[in-house]
């Protein structure tokens, strides 16, 4: 226990006899400990609710009286238990539940694979039309998959393609399996073990998708505890954030039908695009928050691409 932080802030839980009182509890320790969100909720009350109701096994839409629930001992057991790993392990709640959301479909997560958020669940519903598609795309790949979700939500969004989903990472791929599994959709999505596509048969997609690791290696190091539970190898994007990204649009060229798109989310990364892409005129999708972090590659534009110096640029990836 840090010193600064004084006592052990669990020492009286024992008399948070109500959810309300936990709620209440947790949303101080979560400002005082400093606690980083965002990769469930971005606010300390909903994040804190969610873990006491999944504790409790109260369903996540009960009505607001479920908080004056009097807690037998067990459960104000259960509930020290969870958030102290959260509070002072800064553990993150996905970790702890198991779990991640994404709209109304639910992915297991593990230390594994990076949680689960991505603007793409705004942009899939309206995918063909954004990237001016003539008809519903068959083929579809997801490159760095991680826990599966983007090419899940592929797969329910278009229930007549194919989805190829590929990961360099094996603990990944195995996490992927069991959401593919769960999803019921083993016959649809199939699984490759491979550095973007090193390891990938050449097939035409009418849509390469890609929420690649983009963050600067620098700024991974300067990331809040939270984070740092994650695996690095989905957070690292190299030096500039943009070895991944470089790599995968070399390798798109020969992978896309004549009138397919790469679209890549990449943070906070587009001044960054725009300098080093301008040439094969990147389109941003707007998000509702305004971030507008997917950018749109289209294949007679990715034609120009100048793979020598993309090629010295790239790099090879390790999974240890």
């Amino acid at each position: 226990m840090s010193k600064s932080l004084g006592k052990d802030p669990f020492e009286n839980t024992s008399t948070l006899k109500t959810p309300k009182a936990w709620l209440a509890f947790a949303e101080k320790q979560y400002v005082k400990h400093k606690l980083a969100l965002g990769q469930v909720s971005d606010n300390a009350h909903d994040e804190a609710l969610y873990l006491i109701l999944f504790t409790l096994r109260i369903p996540l839409d009960s009505d607001p009286s479920v908080l004056s629930k009097k807690l037998k001992v067990s459960e104000i057991e259960a509930l020290a238990v969870v958030f102290k790993k959260r509070i002072l392990e800064h553990v993150p709640a996905g970790y702890l539940t198991k779990e991640a959301w994404l709209g109304d479909y639910r992915f297991y997560v593990d230390e594994r694979v990076i949680i689960p958020r991505s603007y793409f669940l705004e942009i899939i519903p309206y995918i063909d039309l954004l990237t001016g598609l003539s008809h519903k795309p068959k083929q579809l790949v997801d490159v760095c998959t991680g826990s599966g979700c983007l090419a899940i939500l592929l797969a329910h969004q278009f229930p007549q393609a194919k989805v190829d989903a590929i990961d360099l990472s094996d603990g990944a791929l195995s996490v992927a399996k069991i959401n593919v599994a769960n999803h019921g959709l083993k016959n649809r999505v199939q699984l490759h073990k491979s550095d973007v596509f090193d390891s990938v048969p050449v097939k035409k997609y009418d849509l390469i998708l890609s929420n690649p690791p983009y963050e600067p290696s620098a700024h991974v190091d300067q990331l809040p505890k939270e984070f740092h539970h994650e695996p690095r190898l989905a957070l690292d994007g190299g030096v500039d954030g943009l070895d991944i990204i470089r790599k995968l649009l070399i390798q798109s060229v020969p992978r896309l039908t004549d009138t397919g798109s790469v679209l890549i989310e990449v943070g906070g990364l587009q001044d960054e695009i725009n300098a080093e892409f301008k040439s094969l005129k990147p389109v941003w999708l707007s998000t509702a928050d305004g971030s507008n972090c997917i950018c749109v590659f289209k294949a007679e534009n990715l034609k120009k691409i100048k793979t020598t110096s993309l090629n010295r640029k790239a790099r090879t990836r390790k999974t240890s």
